[in-house]
């Protein structure tokens, strides 16, 4: 079943052209890489998924619902959540305290003002920092963790808006050898909560872990389909692995 539905979507900026009639498809509970060499259009496609662009033309739709004007916020109470390149965490704040701050944004404005949104999710928070390998962290600063460890935190923190879709725009970048192998694992059992749409430039990390792949070259789709198949096109050996 599809989830989100991008159909024949441009975007230009005066005479620049990024993005060129592109399509694409994500099921539900599905893991779709998103690549292509630098300047292929994927920043923007993923600005244009979460509300940070408009296309100039084409429709997005998510769940059967066009967000394609929406706002960021209102992307988000439909379902969908975003994890940029650069952590956006509370490096000031303990690293329970980022998680709790993640899940009170679903709680009434009644209960935070009673205060007892920490009781009440207490067990969400160490369960969700036990699932991201940062339980023995809770109480250290946020900005006092690894690279790596800072990704895991904002993957958790994203995911505790329980969206349909999250959007994750290179998480292994800058992590080394064994941050990225154990991201794929911590990512694995996501699979069971939403679907997965993944900017990546690591080839191995994303064939990996996606079942699905479309390549980007000039703001235009070169293929798109399941991983084996993709990476086997020679028109994607052509644009993308030999320019990246």
């Amino acid at each position: 079943m599809s989830l989100l539905d991008v159909r024949a979507v441009s975007k230009n900026y005066g005479t620049l052209t990024a993005l060129s009639s592109v399509d694409m498809v994500v099921a539900t509970r599905e893991f779709h890489g998103l690549i292509g060499p630098n300047g292929s259009g994927k920043s923007t496609m993923l600005k244009c998924l979460a509300g940070a662009e408009i296309p100039s033309a084409g429709r997005i739709h998510l769940a059967g619902r066009d967000i394609t004007t929406l706002s960021p916020q209102e992307r988000s109470r439909a379902g969908l959540s975003l994890k940029f390149q650069i952590t956006s965490i509370f490096p000031e704040l303990a690293v329970y305290d980022n998680m709790l701050i993640a899940l009170q944004a679903r709680q009434s404005i009644a209960g935070l003002l009673r205060s007892s949104s920490r009781d009440v999710l207490h067990a969400k928070v160490t369960d969700s920092l036990d699932r991201f390998l940062l339980r023995d962290r809770q109480y250290d600063m946020a900005g006092e963790l690894s690279h790596g460890q800072q990704q895991w935190l904002e993957i958790a923190m994203a995911l505790a808006l329980e969206p349909r879709l999250l959007l994750l725009d290179e998480p292994t970048a800058g992590m080394s050898p064994q941050e990225r192998r154990a991201t794929g694992k911590l990512l694995q059992p996501v699979r069971q909560q939403c679907s997965l749409l993944i900017v990546e430039h690591d080839l191995d990390f994303i064939k990996d872990i996606c079942d699905f792949l479309t390549v980007l070259d000039q703001g235009q789709v070169v293929a798109s389909g399941p991983v084996t198949e993709v990476q086997n096109d020679a028109r994607v050996k052509e644009v993308y692995l030999a320019n990246v």
